[in-house]
Parts: C-alpha cells; structure tokens; sequence
C-alpha cells in the first residue's frame, strides 16, 4: 500500500468533497465514474476538479486529518484550499501538529 493523502475535490454546484485514498489516481477514477464504488456524494456529479492534496503518511493520521477537515465549515475549506498548506502546515492548522498555526483566526 502507498502513502495516505487527503484530497479535496470541487464539483460543478461548488460544493466541495474531503477524502483520503492511499491510491489517488484510482480513487478520482472512481468518483469520475460515478459508479458503486464512488461516494454517493460524487456519483450525481458531472464535474469534479481535484483542487487540493496532501500526502499524510499512515492511515491512522489521514482518518484523523479528514475528520477534522469533514468538520470545517465551507468557509474554512475554501481558506485551506487556497492557503494550500504543505503537511506541516496542515496538521498545524488542525492542531495535529506541534508548532504555529498557518491561517489566522480571522481567515475564517
């Protein structure tokens, strides 16, 4: 098995989905092709733009990391999403981490 990431993808209605996958390319696969092994959140969809990734590391870290994220509000998402932070960053920002944080308070 490879690497943990954390994706996020954007359908056409603006909405936005978090997963992880440890095969990326298989995984958008199978949201694309709207079949039984997609998300029922991505199978009506007929857009999907990958508009962040992070590679985690262990299973264990990318379930935490995607509750997390699960959690924000739309307008905390869209900060992430165009912040784009690095690991560190990101676990930082979710208080996964053990240093600073990466967006202020205000950007959400």
């Amino acid at each position: 098995m490879g690497t943990w990431s954390l994706y996020i993808l954007r359908n056409e209605r603006n909405a936005l989905y978090t997963g992880i996958s440890n095969d990326l390319p298989r995984r958008l696969a199978e949201h694309r092709a709207g079949g039984c092994r997609g998300a029922r959140f991505t199978r009506g969809c007929t857009t999907l733009d990958l508009v962040y990734t992070c590679k985690l590391g262990d299973r264990s870290l990318a379930l935490k990391v995607e509750l997390r994220v699960k959690k924000l509000h739309k307008r905390r998402k869209e900060a992430l999403v165009a912040a784009t932070p690095n690991r560190q960053q990101l676990l930082d920002l979710l208080d996964l981490g053990v240093t600073g944080a990466l967006l202020s308070e205000s950007n959400f």
